[in-house]
């Protein structure tokens, strides 16, 4: 994720779901947090999948391999997919 990247967040606690944008957090606190008017969309300890997208060509897109990171209660890394 890019400061200034445009993502979509998913609460998967209570089914919210809108469009933000990313935001320089202190390096290694782990934390992800909502501010502003997305922070009503959820609360402390919901759980939340966040998409992020890009722009390739079609060759790109062809060859193209997602990364999905997976965390824990702590926001550790708990595993990594390389497929949807």
């Amino acid at each position: 994720l890019r400061v200034g990247q445009r993502v979509d967040i998913v609460n998967v606690n209570n089914g919210e779901r809108f469009s933000t944008y990313v935001i320089e957090g202190e390096k290694g606190q782990k934390d992800i947090c909502l501010n502003g008017a997305a922070a009503r969309k959820a609360e402390i300890g919901d759980r939340v999948i966040i998409i992020a997208y890009a722009s390739m060509s079609f060759d790109e897109a062809d060859n193209f391999n997602p990364h999905i990171v997976l965390l824990n209660e702590k926001n550790e890394i708990d595993g990594l997919k390389d497929h949807v």
